[in-house]
């Protein structure tokens, strides 16, 4: 029976697993979007296409697919270039499908043409594949090379134009291919290799698992536990990696924050490094703390694309797969009968449940507006178990890395390209692929916040389960305290503070959310508690001390190591 192109498009996809779609639509997409919700999509418009983008990526970490938005053409895939280019620092696999005036007017030589600019020639160095769908029988290849190449090596996005003229022709053509059928899928490791990987992890004396963004974003979680678990070493987090693994919460330490994770990097005579690039963060797995024993430090990289071996630092031991199908093969070659632990290992693990106490501790209280140490350690004491974690903000986040009092199993925040206002659509994004399930905490800064504000009302008619904890000094925090680290204090700081007179809990309220003002420290937990409770989209806002915020950003020395070769 014959099928329209959009019905295709909707075809292709769901075949990748793939049932959530966000976006604008305009006449290119209206048909897809009936056709969509019809079929049991969740189909998500939100208010802005850039808020599209990143909603669409929060659902590829969640749930190691890719995803899909759409932007209508022109204005629309102008709104969401920001999204595109995020998505290709972050790696994270996202189908732009961009709308497009019929080629007839494309190619007209003239001039005054309403809503269109060409688009593809503008996304092309920011996709992994950019292509348009000229006729109807190009459909399958197209959708088929897009994903293939989003999800083949390093993950990353892909651009499909849709021009008008297409939407209504009619294929015919057999039932959508299982992902199998047309791309490679679940990559393993040659033999040889990970029989040599097993060798050194079993003369190791003090191994490490290095775990990064790609763990969590593959959904890889479960057999890298069982892998740790016959290591018997230390996990350490890169700053992308911050996603705990159940089960090994108590001997995960954050690299480069945690003494304990210090410590064993420096102790350490082989390193396993998963999901990670070894990019600056984590100093090319080379410098700093990894320079003492550098030369006694045998090095396993487990990396779906072959192009990235080598180019941070040596490997001694490749593994070239997809993490989810090389991890169950290392630990399956590691036998049955795990390696006995590290002697510093439980060391380690009381020292870091101690530094974590210490901080919580050691946090200032008793101030109002609160000090925004404090803030994170009364708000992460009230995360739920279950819950999903997102971030945004630059001192805020900051803050986060050291104080944080919770070990959360999903934790989203735009660690590689630093795009502030990412967290709402992300905490929106992740919430839908979640089902509404699971309760979501962003933690995040004021004037990150209102980047995508408007999207308080695309979670509140939702109905997810939303609490925004919003750190508020009324100003750009982490550029206050650069003025101040240039100039000094009392010198001028241009264009980095905004109006005091803003309540974003009241804000919140106006998109029919729950709202929560707090100003005094034993009021955070209480009032994230009731927001929870109310089973409703929420804001809390909390007046959070300025000058602390500005200038008091816990391991801010360690966090400027990753710019070693830069400015700051």
């Amino acid at each position: 029976m014959p099928v329209k192109v959009y019905e295709r498009i909707l075809d292709l996809f769901e075949a990748e697993g793939i049932d959530t779609i966000f976006g604008i639509p305009d006449p290119n997409f209206v048909h897809l979007f009936h056709l969509a919700e019809e079929r049991g999509w969740n189909v998500v418009a939100p208010h802005h296409e850039a808020s599209a983008g990143f909603m669409a990526e929060a659902v590829a970490r969640m749930t190691g697919k890719a995803a899909v938005c759409i932007g209508t053409l022109g204005p629309g895939m102008a709104n969401m270039a920001p999204a595109v280019q995020c998505a290709k620092v972050e790696n994270s696999p996202v189908i732009f499908l961009g709308g497009q005036r019929a080629r007839i007017t494309e190619q007209r030589v003239r001039r005054g043409r309403i809503q269109f600019v060409k688009q593809s020639g503008l996304f092309e160095p920011s996709v992994k594949y950019a292509a348009s769908i000229e006729y109807a029988d190009q459909t399958d290849e197209i959708v088929r090379e897009a994903l293939r190449k989003a999800l083949t090596g390093t993950p990353g996005p892909a651009y499909i134009e849709y021009p008008a003229h297409v939407i209504q022709e009619e294929l015919d053509v057999p039932p959508a291919a299982p992902p199998e059928r047309y791309r490679l899928v679940g990559q393993t490791a040659g033999a040889e290799r990970v029989a040599e990987a097993a060798r050194l992890i079993g003369a190791a004396k003090q191994p490490v698992i290095l775990v990064g963004h790609g763990v969590h974003t593959s959904r890889s979680g479960a057999s890298v536990r069982a892998l740790a678990e016959k290591m018997a070493c230390p996990v350490v987090q890169t700053s992308g990696g911050t996603s705990y693994i159940a089960g090994l919460e108590d001997r995960t330490f954050p690299y480069g924050f945690s003494p304990s994770a210090v410590d064993a990097v420096v102790k350490s005579d082989l390193c396993l490094a998963l999901g990670t690039e070894l990019g600056e963060p984590v100093h090319y797995g080379r410098g700093r703390h990894w320079a003492e024993n550098e030369a006694n430090r045998t090095w396993i990289l487990v990396e779906q694309d072959p192009e990235a071996i080598g180019v941070n630092r040596p490997i001694d031991v490749p593994l070239v797969g997809d993490l989810r199908a090389v991890v169950p093969q290392l630990a399956e070659a590691l036998g049955d009968t795990p390696r006995e632990p590290s002697p510093e290992l439980a060391g380690w693990i009381r020292e870091d449940a101690e530094r974590l106490a210490g901080l919580a501790d050691s946090a200032p209280s008793g101030m109002s507006p609160v000090h925004p140490a404090r803030l994170v350690v009364e708000a992460t004491k009230v995360f739920p178990a279950d819950g999903i974690m997102v971030r945004d903000g630059g001192a805020t986040t900051i803050f986060q890395w050291t104080y944080s009092q919770a070990k959360p199993h999903d934790v989203i925040w735009n660690q590689n390209f630093g795009h502030l206002g990412t967290g709402l659509p992300y905490a929106v994004g992740a919430s839908v692929a979640d089902g509404g399930r699971r309760p979501v905490m962003l933690v995040t800064g004021d004037s990150s916040f209102m980047f995508h504000i408007t999207e308080l009302e695309t979670a509140a008619r939702l109905n997810l389960p939303l609490v925004c904890v919003v750190a508020v000094d009324y100003a750009w925090g982490l550029e206050v305290g650069v003025y101040k680290r240039t100039f000094g204090q009392g010198s001028r700081e241009t264009g980095v503070h905004w109006s005091t007179g803003t309540r974003l809990d009241k804000v919140g309220e106006g998109f029919g959310c729950h709202g929560e003002y707090v100003e005094r420290d034993e009021d955070i937990a209480p009032a994230i508690k009731r927001a929870f409770a109310s089973g409703r989209t929420a804001v809390v806002h909390v007046a959070v001390d300025p000058k602390a915020n500005s200038e008091e950003m816990p391991s801010y020395a360690e966090f400027r190591t990753w710019y070693a070769e830069g400015m700051q």
